[in-house]
């Protein structure tokens, strides 16, 4: 069966999507609001069509088709995929739901239409993996690409921000030596493909709860999930030009964190650049003291933890 095709790709494309629309927001503030949905819904039909065309014909072209079926994947990788699948669809609806706005919706509908444009591409692609001989639908995917358009929207909708940001941050691990052409050959693939060095956060503002408090508006508080001991799916044995490679003895472990955040879209600033920055940054966990507990060794600190 071939590799199954990574979400990981976007985890670094969609968060400077973001940076791009908005600076070509603040560029186009004379356009009106009619102009704006009739130029919204062209760019993404031609933009949605090339997707799949440009998938189709650089990845699925090349395996075998089948009648359309599912795959149940959910026990791989310790679930850390599926956390990936999230934290894109949540930011392709971020995505959306500024393009909305942008083009001039009301809330309600910048928050429905928009928060669901990572759910629409996202279903697209579950589709063409269905046809896929060698994968196959994923159920988990799908349920994890509707928990982040669902965070997206349910925020936008109700409060018109977002309180509580899905975040990423990355500690380089040991283990992509062992499996390379999976886990990433130099420090950039690996910090998208490497699934032991990632961590993925829940960062909450507490002021927007709480906003009778003396809370610093900027300070947040997070929940982080990570895995490791992990070089293959659903186990540590694989099979590569002819020998099978066994590393059973690593112990694929789960990792959960508390630590503060720093929520640098709430910092104050008139500069419409520095803005975009601070917007598309903040998707990245900044590096604080954190409570970790190891499903091996129990509770333990870190001074700082990226």
């Amino acid at each position: 069966m071939p590799q199954k095709k990574p979400y990981w790709p976007r985890l670094f494309f969609i968060p400077l999507f973001c940076l791009l629309f908005i600076g070509s927001t603040n560029a186009q503030d004379s356009l009106k609001f009619r102009q704006r949905k009739k130029f919204i819904i062209v760019a993404n039909t031609i933009a949605y069509s090339s997707l799949m065309v440009g998938l189709n014909e650089l990845w699925y072209k090349d395996y075998p088709r089948s009648k359309f079926h599912f795959f149940n994947d959910n026990k791989q990788w310790l679930q850390m995929d599926k956390v990936g699948h999230l934290y894109s669809c949540y930011y392709e609806g971020l995505a959306g739901i500024e393009m909305m706005k942008w083009a001039g919706y009301t809330q309600k509908e910048y928050s429905l239409i928009g928060g669901a444009y990572g759910l629409f591409i996202q279903t697209g692609v579950e589709i063409l993996d269905g046809f896929s001989e060698g994968w196959g639908a994923s159920p988990g995917d799908m349920t994890a690409n509707i928990i982040g358009a669902g965070l997206a929207i349910s925020q936008s909708y109700f409060w018109d921000e977002q309180r509580c940001i899905i975040k990423y941050s990355y500690s380089p691990s040991s283990f992509p030596q062992y499996r390379p052409n999976v886990l990433g050959n130099n420090i950039i693939e690996q910090l998208l493909k490497d699934y032991n060095g990632q961590t993925y956060w829940m960062s909450c503002n507490i002021r927007s709860f709480l906003p009778e408090t003396k809370w610093p508006s900027w300070l947040n508080l997070a929940i982080g999930y990570g895995a490791d001991g992990m070089v293959g799916g659903d186990d540590n044995i694989f099979h590569r030009d002819g020998r099978t490679y066994d590393y059973s003895s690593f112990h694929r472990k789960r990792q959960f964190y508390i630590s503060p955040d720093i929520d640098l879209s709430r910092i104050q600033t008139k500069n419409k650049v520095i803005r975009s920055l601070l917007i598309v940054f903040n998707s990245f966990k900044f590096p604080m003291p954190t409570i970790e507990y190891h499903s091996d060794i129990g509770l333990k600190g870190h001074w700082i933890k990226f």
